[in-house]
């Protein structure tokens, strides 16, 4: 993830990046000036050909140049890291981490992050666990199970809530990340005992044009339906996402706003 943020210079640093900018511009004027050559000496059919590959170079040129123009913007400096780290707390800082890096370099307006795969068999030895995630999620109804399962799924909201608390300190424009941004967390299990689909839990965050502080529980509604309308909301005119089948209105039904 790091190198696809800031290339393999090792570092974020703005002088370490734009000098390995300009060494893959200096590159790429030399392979288009010897392309255009060669384009000359083909024929029709070929040139065809070479002009779309040519069109494929002048677009990596088109990214060096906004990576140029991106990188004049204050960020962190920060050190490549050695790997993933083994502890998964500190694999999670990291990817929000790099996550706020991308968000405040304007390098991406979208990230995703899977937290933890359904099928994990991933213990947690730093909060006491030794028993797998997904061996846990089928827990029988098993009350002890189940405390277990919770405190699995507290850890991982623990590490999400510092991610949040992050986008929160980082100032951007006129106000912080997190006002300028919509956050989704959520599940694809309502009952991962089960393996049952319905009544999904799903918390937003953030986005200044959507109103906190509520409990909204909707009947028979599809998530995919909530995608199509945040997208919406953030000015992305998107009709269809998935198997959805329209728009929901982001409004208490059962129950009341808390």
């Amino acid at each position: 993830v790091f190198e696809r943020l800031f290339g393999d210079s090792g570092s974020s640093d703005p002088a370490i990046v734009q000098r390995r900018l300009r060494q893959k511009r200096s590159i790429l004027d030399s392979v288009l000036e010897k392309a255009t050559g060669v384009s000359r000496a083909v024929g029709a059919t070929d040139r065809t050909r070479f002009d779309d590959y040519l069109q494929s170079i002048r677009d990596v040129e088109r990214r060096i140049q906004n990576a140029e123009a991106r990188n004049e913007r204050e960020i962190p400096v920060v050190e490549q890291p050695d790997g993933i780290p083994e502890e998964f707390p500190e694999y999670a800082q990291l990817m929000f981490d790099l996550q706020i890096l991308a968000y405040q370099a304007d390098l991406t307006r979208v990230g995703t992050f899977l937290l933890v795969r359904e099928i994990s068999g991933r213990s947690h030895p730093e909060i006491g666990e030794s028993e797998g995630h997904h061996s846990l999620s089928h827990h029988g109804n098993d009350p002890e199970k189940m405390r277990r399962f919770t405190k699995v799924n507290v850890h991982y909201m623990t590490q999400f809530a510092t991610y949040l608390e992050k986008l929160q300190a980082t100032p951007d424009g006129d106000g912080s990340l997190l006002d300028h941004t919509l956050v989704l967390y959520g599940s694809n299990h309502g009952d991962a005992n089960k393996h049952d689909p319905h009544e999904l839990p799903i918390v937003i965050f953030g986005a200044d044009k959507i109103k906190g502080g509520r409990h909204i529980r909707y009947d028979h509604a599809q998530l995919p339906n909530l995608h199509v309308t945040l997208l919406n909301t953030l000015g992305v005119p998107v009709e269809k996402v998935g198997e959805s089948t329209g728009k929901i209105e982001l409004e208490p039904l059962s129950l009341p706003s808390v």
